[in-house]
């Protein structure tokens, strides 16, 4: 259970204490060069401004031996250069780790006493986090099957930003879940066809992964590349294969409902500059969600200890870089 009164979410320095021992399990390192040549040094004051005239503290303050550059432990994160306390920012990372169908920015900002606008953008960053880093290993490495599906989500829209002007359509996902693992990796994609489909695949599963999927036909032109691709019939009220109840695709099925009650129901409405995002955010929780063993102390835990090297701004966040 969520304690939310734990003094990392009430205190800065409480919360600093928190985040350098879960970011530096093994002692603090230099972000700027990696060394672990480092001295903590001792409180320092700021520069004067209206808000701290006498300058503010400056706590959490180490120094490199090897590049002399000065950092503290949310250099390189998500959180650098927020004028957001460090406590509200951990207290955002659990209460959106924690919710099974997301937590919506205005609940957000009304809960941590922010603006909207930062709580919004407090969530985007911590999505940013939620994004896996680097290679992925493949899925399905030992022989286990995948099952592979796509949806579609948000508002029709035209080629041209208005509802019913030009072409209608809507932003179309493509997910892929392990069943072995538990662990789920979604894209957004432009459209449904094999060029698209195809490469987006191959790079997730191992050749000797078992792909499951629906009767789409998409999926018969590479199928054959891995151990076994086995379908049902959906089109003719097929869910489960008689005679073989392995064969199915109701884990993948199941993911899209928690995503599209959250997005329906808590978020209401995503720019496809902004779905990737969301994305992240869903296949993270459920990638360790409470079936897998993790609570939400563990589940917030891990995020805080892959918050190096993601770093967004506003603007790109708003931009084609985001």
């Amino acid at each position: 259970m969520t304690n939310l009164t734990a003094p990392q979410f009430t205190n800065v320095d409480a919360a600093r204490e928190h985040l350098e021992a879960l970011r530096w399990p093994d002692g603090a390192y230099c972000p700027h060069c990696g060394a672990f040549a480092v001295k903590r040094l001792p409180e320092q004051r700021g520069r004067a401004t209206k808000a701290h005239p006498d300058g503010a503290v400056r706590k959490g303050i180490y120094q490199c031996n090897a590049c002399r550059q000065q950092f503290s432990v949310t250099v390189g994160t998500v959180f650098e250069r927020s004028k957001v306390p460090l406590h509200k920012w951990l207290l955002a990372t659990r209460l959106l780790c924690s919710s099974k169908k997301g937590y919506s920015a205005h609940q957000m900002h009304r809960d941590l006493g922010v603006t909207y606008k930062t709580a919004w953008f407090m969530e985007h960053r911590i999505r940013a986090a939620m994004a896996p880093s680097g290679d992925l290993p493949p899925m399905g490495g030992e022989g286990t099957m995948v099952e592979v599906d796509e949806t579609y989500i948000g508002r029709i829209k035209g080629v041209d930003g208005r509802i019913g002007g030009g072409v209608w359509h809507k932003m179309k996902v493509l997910s892929l879940i392990d069943r072995a693992t538990g662990e789920a990796r979604s894209h957004v994609v432009p459209n449904t066809r094999v060029v698209t489909i195809a490469p987006i695949v191959q790079a997730n599963l191992a050749p000797k992964a078992k792909l499951m999927t629906d009767e789409a036909s998409v999926y018969r032109y590479f199928g054959w590349k891995f151990a076994r691709h086995m379908t049902v019939n959906h089109s003719a009220s097929e869910y489960v294969k008689r005679g073989d109840s392995s064969i199915h695709t109701n884990t993948i099925e199941g993911f899209f409902s928690i995503f599209k009650r959250g997005m329906r129901g808590i978020y209401q409405h995503c720019g496809e500059q902004h779905l990737q995002r969301y994305l992240a955010e869903f296949d993270f929780r459920y990638s360790n969600r409470a079936a897998l063993g993790i609570n939400d102390e563990a589940r917030a835990a891990t995020l805080l200890s892959q918050i190096g090297g993601k770093r967004l701004t506003y603007r790109r966040i708003n931009g084609l870089a985001a």
